[in-house]
């Protein structure tokens, strides 16, 4: 990976500073992996370099067009790439978070969760940073500070049987996450164990493309980002509103109920039954 992570920046005329800035990385993290002592970058990391260099995930891999094509499947109904949504379909929404807020600051759970809405798109636009939105909720509910990165981490928890979907599919299908998300949150919930740790051949970061669901922008940047046709991605996410905004695009889409994991992940598999 090191000789073809170097050879594609020295072909996009960048040097290891360069690439660092445009990317957001280390430069000690770029130059291990391009001499071969980090091996096994994480996901996220690959992701990054692939964006700033135009890549694909195989082509920083290193794997040829055809052993990549005889590894990836496409189900009856013609789906090649899979999205799938985080809150509320690979982990359980974190409502508990405003509840123990409002404990902590003596403020009331409903006024916590309308504060929080009012912000929520703004720093899931990357438009505020965290320490912003921090800020933000602590002075509205006069406490020295609120870390909302801390209640979040500890409210959710995976939900286990749409992750063993994400697996399974994994090793069919192209998959991505594609979500409405805090800058960070994608690499902190995958180093806990609370997101699968697979080689996505998507991340859409809403806070890093500059878009949310359900505006039409952030589906466009994930269909550019698939490689495929409106036709060949299917979209599982637990809000109607973001799915009929995809099915908008010409995508395929399930809606996930998380009251009932176990039934929405078998209709997810059984959508995505091999041709």
């Amino acid at each position: 990976m090191g000789r073809h992570l170097q050879a594609a920046r020295q072909k996009a005329g960048l040097t290891q500073q360069e690439l660092c800035q445009k990317a957001n990385i280390s430069y000690s993290t770029l130059a291990k992996i391009e001499r071969g002592a980090i091996k096994s970058p994480s996901v996220f990391t690959v992701q990054r370099l692939t964006e700033v260099l135009g890549l694909s995930l195989d082509g920083m891999m290193g794997n040829s067009h055809t052993a990549v094509a005889e590894k990836k499947g496409q189900s009856k109904t013609g789906v090649k790439f899979v999205y799938f949504d985080i809150n509320g379909c690979l982990v359980r929404f974190f409502h508990r978070a405003f509840t123990e807020i409002a404990h902590d600051t003596h403020a009331p759970a409903d006024a916590i969760e309308s504060a929080f809405w009012h912000y929520n798109d703004a720093i899931c636009r990357g438009e505020i940073t965290l320490n912003e939105f921090n800020s933000l909720l602590a002075e509205q509910f006069g406490v020295p500070s609120i870390d909302w990165q801390k209640y979040y981490m500890a409210a959710i928890d995976p939900i286990r049987e749409m992750q063993e979907v994400v697996t399974w599919a994994s090793q069919h299908y192209k998959i991505g996450l594609l979500s409405n998300i805090m800058p960070g949150f994608i690499d902190q919930m995958t180093a806990s164990g609370l997101l699968p740790a697979l080689l996505y051949d998507a991340v859409i970061d809403s806070s890093v493309v500059g878009a949310i669901k359900p505006e039409r922008q952030v589906y466009e940047i994930a269909q550019n980002r698939a490689e495929v046709t409106p036709d060949e991605i299917l979209l599982v996410d637990d809000s109607r509103t973001n799915l009929m905004a995809a099915e908008k695009m010409g995508w395929h889409v399930m809606w996930f109920d998380d009251f009932r994991p176990e039934e929405s992940a078998e209709r997810v598999k059984d959508a995505l039954e091999l041709v």
